[in-house]
Parts: structure tokens; sequence; C-alpha cells
């Protein structure tokens, strides 16, 4: 490059900075004025005292915003006998779901190839006595014999029944289990490593010392070893408080390996079991990240591991009282920086550099990560247009007006507009007249489908022309023909940007070598969900639905999935960013659906080739679904989604049968809310 236009690229780039920068200070400004103005009110004697009525104003508010989401009585009804069907259904998985003493026996008798040894290692600190051996118990009870468990006891002298305890169910179980009384307490961290000194297994579990294991639990793993050869396993989980497993505070059914999801949020937590050759050269746990010491070994474990398996049955229970971290991450607030040095650790040993890791609004220790933008990339924004110039406008408004990332072309696939203002906006974002110039560009240009491409005077937007019938995977796969970028963003024409910053939310996960596509949190008008992930397998066509369909947008999610990006099946195409040249590999969108499913179609290709496909929280926009071409629930538009459904279920049929990965087989496949399947 000459001299010159190194001058002129500097110049550009400190124009930009400077833009920037602007929006910066005007975004503060507003930002203080709308703080000054909230401060006054809550300052405000009068807004003090009322504060017990707006309380009760609040709580009525909610109450008639629950009752409207509910419907009409009828539905009401039908409602609250699911919730009392659901009450029975959960209480199923606790002691209902046990074996009986026919299927324990039979468990009991099952001689697998490989009847593996599994040392269990129980960290003792003042356990209560009633926890204490009902933890033991449990131990003991398993239906799968080949066992082992090692106790080291940091308890004070106060608790010296501790010991006794565990003496006393020691000389009852044939020398399976191991006790050391320690000279001191060394925290969670110390005491397991005391324990993993005693164990001589095959297999490392790790369990707490006042929980409770389902008695199949073992017999489950060593069955997955066999048939999966995992060498990483860990299963559903629940939380329960008092004396009964019955009564279960939540019920955490989790999707199998995520990394995304276990880099945010440790969802897998218990029962971890391992291979004792993971821990080659490595420590179990870290003391320096005590308090959140398994995350970081889950992280280090699994990504050595060569398959890790999820059992997705509830088979721990985790006691919830005073002190622990199941009753609240308040009782061990150093959790909370413990779990973030361990995810930081985690990220540089995969080359990763200037990340941020905060906590989120659903939990303290579920983590929003910011991976640093690596160069500048250029982006080819793609969105298919007939007609329906303001949602057109209004789309390429928010994207040039709110756009903080500024390395981006627009292309407009234009497909068979017939109205003036359609053609009037086209020659006002390209600076001269569009019809003329079609004109002169289709004389041009040969193909039945291809109108050419019309480029804007400024070079920011163009216009290219598709002849052919509306295809939606036809019209983007044109106009990836023609985009300069790196990397292609399919974006609807019935989209609003609402994050400023949602490029950038996108294009870190995008930049990655081990990731796909990756998609927005994309609402509706009345702020209720549009997209957060795509399920395979769910709706009535069983073909594919979106989670979390029509909450609103202050919820959490099902276990905080809402407030953190994640792993998933398949995004919507109606913002979709990817790699140009992996879009290209995997063929494009598939024409022959032509107009639904060939989004899910093409994750499932990229996720054929080892990809990972990615939904971000962050990037947030407003999705008008169906206002460009209806909807598909009737006429001859309902045939055609049944023709291209069918075509789907035939295509997927292996990977709709074993299920989406990260949507766990206990849920209903006939709602989008994470509901339990009805059991018959």
């Amino acid at each position: 490059m000459s001299e010159i236009n190194y001058k002129e690229e500097y110049e550009k780039a400190q124009e930009r900075c400077a833009d920037l920068s602007d929006r910066v200070v005007l975004l503060e400004s507003q930002v203080e004025e709308l703080q000054f103005k909230l401060d006054r009110i809550r300052n405000n004697r009068l807004w003090k005292i009322s504060k017990p009525a707006r309380s009760v104003f609040h709580f009525l508010a909610r109450q008639k915003e629950r009752l409207g989401h509910w419907g009409n009585p009828k539905n009401i009804l039908r409602k609250i006998m699911a919730k009392s069907r659901q009450k029975a259904q959960m209480e199923s998985y606790g002691t209902g779901s046990f074996p009986s003493p026919e299927q324990a026996a039979a468990q009991r008798a099952v001689q697998f190839e490989r009847m593996v040894k599994i040392s269990i290692l129980v960290p003792l600190w003042n356990t209560p006595r009633e926890y204490l051996k009902e933890m033991l118990d449990s131990v003991m009870g398993q239906t799968y014999s080949n066992w082992e468990l090692c106790l080291a006891d940091g308890s004070d002298d106060e608790h010296a029944y501790v010991g006794q305890i565990c003496e006393e169910y020691q000389r009852q179980s044939d020398g399976r289990i191991l006790y050391r009384k320690l000279e001191k307490n060394e925290g969670i961290a110390g005491n397991t490593n005391r324990c993993y000194e005693m164990a001589g297994g095959e297999y490392i579990g790790l369990f707490d010392h006042d929980d409770i294991l389902h008695p199949s639990v073992l017999y489950e793993y060593v069955k997955a070893i066999n048939e999966q050869g995992a060498d990483y396993l860990y299963c559903d989980e629940t939380t329960f408080k008092g004396g009964s497993i019955n009564k279960m505070l939540t019920m955490h059914f989790k999707p199998d390996y995520a990394p995304d999801n276990l880099c945010a949020n440790n969802y897998i937590c218990h029962f971890s079991v391992f291979s004792r050759e993971l821990l080659e050269g490595t420590e179990l746990f870290r003391p320096d990240f005590d308090g959140s010491q398994d995350h970081d070994m889950i992280l280090r474990l699994t990504d050595r591991a060569e398959k890790v398996v999820h059992v997705p049955k509830l088979m721990y229970y985790w006691r919830s009282h005073a002190g622990s971290v199941a009753a609240g991450i308040e009782a061990k607030p150093y959790a909370i920086e413990a779990a973030k040095g361990a995810i930081a650790d985690h990220l540089r040993a995969h080359g990763m550099k200037h990340f941020t890791i905060t906590s989120t609004r659903a939990c303290e220790t579920i983590f929003r990560i910011r991976y640093q933008i690596l160069g500048n990339p250029k982006i080819s924004i793609v969105i298919p247009n007939k007609d329906h110039g303001k949602d057109l406008s209004r789309c390429v408004s928010s994207i040039l007006e709110k756009s903080t990332y500024d390395h981006y072309e627009i292309l407009i696939v234009e497909n068979n507009s017939k109205e003036d203002t359609t053609w009037d906006y086209y020659s006002g974002l390209l600076g001269y007249d569009y019809r003329e110039a079609r004109k002169e560009a289709g004389r041009n240009v040969s193909g039945d489908t291809d109108g050419g491409i019309l480029r804007s005077r400024d070079g920011r937007t163009a216009i290219v022309t598709y002849k052919g019938s509306f295809n939606y995977s036809a019209v983007n796969n044109l106009g990836a023909r023609y985009a300069d970028g790196e990397y292609l963003l399919l974006l609807n024409n019935d989209t609003e940007v609402i994050t400023s910053n949602w490029m950038e939310e996108l294009l870190m996960y995008a930049q990655r070598e081990d990731v796909g596509a990756v998609g927005a949190k994309l609402y509706y008008p009345d702020m209720t969900i549009q997209h957060a992930g795509v399920v395979l397998g769910l709706g009535a066509h069983r073909t594919a639905g979106h989670t979390h369909y029509k909450v609103p947008k202050q919820n959490l999610g099902y276990m905080g999935r809402l407030c953190y990006a994640q792993d998933v099946s398949a995004v919507t195409g109606a913002c979709l960013l990817v790699k140009k040249c992996l879009y290209l590999e995997a063929g494009g969108l598939d024409e022959e659906f032509a107009v639904s499913l060939n989004d899910v179609d093409f994750c499932l290709k990229l996720r054929e080739k080892g990809l990972l496909n990615v939904f971000t929280p962050f990037a947030e926009l407003y999705h008008y679904e169906s206002v460009s071409r209806g909807l598909d629930d009737q006429g001859e538009r309902a045939e055609r989604y049944n023709r291209e459904s069918e075509k789907f279920r035939e295509k997927w049929k292996k990977q709709l049968e074993a299920g989406d990965p990260y949507y766990n087989p206990n849920f209903s496949l006939d709602r989008s809310d994470f509901s339990l399947k009805v059991k018959t």
C-alpha cells in the first residue's frame, strides 16, 4: 500500500473514531439526564410516602398480567389442572423413580464387560448427623456394587461424632468405605484432594457430604461407560429442602455437553464422574479456585475428555439448607470471584485475550462473557425485500443510526417489487435513479434470476435484483454471491435494531473457529420473545420450534437461559451471522426449502461439520414476524409448509430421532416453555 493510501486509511479511521466518540458522548449525556430525573423522583417526599401503595399496585398489576397471559377462564382452569398434574409429576422424580426390589435385583445381577471401579470422594466438615447418615445410606444402597467411598474428615472437635458414624458404616461396608481424619481442615479443595489420595478406582466421582444419590446412578453411569465409551459423565439434578427428597425446590434438566453454556454457567455440576486418566499430569481441585473448584475442574476435564456423556435422568438430590450453595450464592460470596477466575483461566488456555466476565441479572454465578473482536472484518448484511418500503426503511434506518460497528455493507435483494414508493426508496439509498439504472444493468446481465447489482455512491448500500418467483433460500444465496464481506449477516426486512452493539455481540462468537452460525434475541413489538434459539422436533409438525416463545422480555428463562450465550442446534435466519466461507462450504441455504426451515437446515449442515451454533441474548432486535409474506397457517401456504416439513423430517430423520442435544428429553415437545412431558 502506498504512503498516500496509508494516510487516507488513517484519516478514515480517525473519522470513524470521532463519530463513535460523539455517539458515546451523546448516550452518556442521555443516561445522565435520565438518572437525574430518576433521582429527583426517588428523593421526592411524596414518592417515598406512597411506596406501600405502589407495592400493592404493582402486585395487583403482576397478577393481572399473569392472568392475561393465561387467557380466558377455560384456559385458566386448564392450566391450573396442568400445574397440579405437573406437581404430581415432580414427585415421580423423587422416591417414585427408585427401582423396585425386583428392578434393583436385576441391576445388581448385570455383569458389564467393563465392571469399572468408581471411587466416590466426599470431603467432610462438621456434617449434621442426619445429613451424614442419609448421604452414606445413598451410597450403600447403590445397585452397582464395584465402588469405594473415600472420606476425608476435617471436622472440629465439637463434631467428633462425624468420625464415629463413618467408622460405624465402615465396619458394615466390606472394606469399600475408606475413612481418614485430617489434622486440619483444608477447605473443600484441600479435603477433596486428600480423598483422592485414598482413591484406587478407574473412575472418580465427586459427591457433597450433605446430598443424596439415586440408587441406580452408578448402574446408569457404568452402562454408559460400556455402551458409549464415556470418560466424563453427569446427570440431571434437583434441590430439595427438609428431610424428604420429594420436597423439591427446583428440577434442573440439563442439555448435553455444551461448552459455551459451561463457560457462562456451571450447569454440569452434579453428579460428575470421570476417568482417572483425565487427571494425569493435572490437579483434581486447585485451592486457588476454592468456592468454585468444581467449575474449574469440570472446565479442565471436559476439555480433555473424548466422550462427555449426559445421562438425562434426575439422579442427584442437592440439599438446600443454611450455609449451602444450593440455598443461595450469597451464602458463599467468594465463590463468585473464584468462578470468574476459573473461567478466565480456561479462556486463556484456549488462547483468548482481552475478554471480560460479568455477572448477569439471572444469578451472580451466571456470566456474560465479552470477547475481543479480532481485526475489523467487513460484514455483508443481506436483506431480501419485496415492497413493504416502510418496513425496509425502518430496518435499514435502525442499522445506519444505531450500529456502533461500522465496517459493513447492506445488500438489499430486490424480488419483484411493484410499488413506486419502493423504487423511490431504492433511489434515495443509491443516490441516483434506480429505475433507469436497473434498465441499464438488466441489459448487461444474463440469467433467469440474476438481475445484477447496483451500488450506492458511498458504497455502503447496494440493490441486488432477483428476478425469479419468491424463494427465500435462492434470494439469500444470490445476495451472498455479490457480498464483499468476510461475514454474511442474513437479516429479515421486518426487523429493527435495539442494541447498538448488536453486530459486535454476534461477531465475537462468529469469529471463533469452532462456531458456525450465531443468532440474536428477537422480540415482538409487545416485547415478548419471538426467538431465543431453535429446538429440533419442537412443535406440532415435529420439525423445529423456538424456545421461550411469547415469554415476556424480563423473564430470566428456564434456569436463567435467557441471560447468557449458549449453544443451540439452530438459530433463525431472520438474524443470522456466519463466515462467508462457511456459508459457501455448506452450500448456502437449500433452495428446495423455498420459505420455511431453510435456516434450521443450514444450521444442521454446519453442526454436521462439527461446528457449534450459538444464541446470544445480548444482540437484541424487534422482529415484526411475517409482515412481509403473511402467515403459513392456511391455504396454499399451509400446503407448502406441510411439504417442506415432510422433506425436512426425511432429510434429518436420524437427528430428529436422536433428539435435540441441547433440549432435555424430559421436556415436552408440544410446548416451548420447558414443561415436563406428561408421564403415562
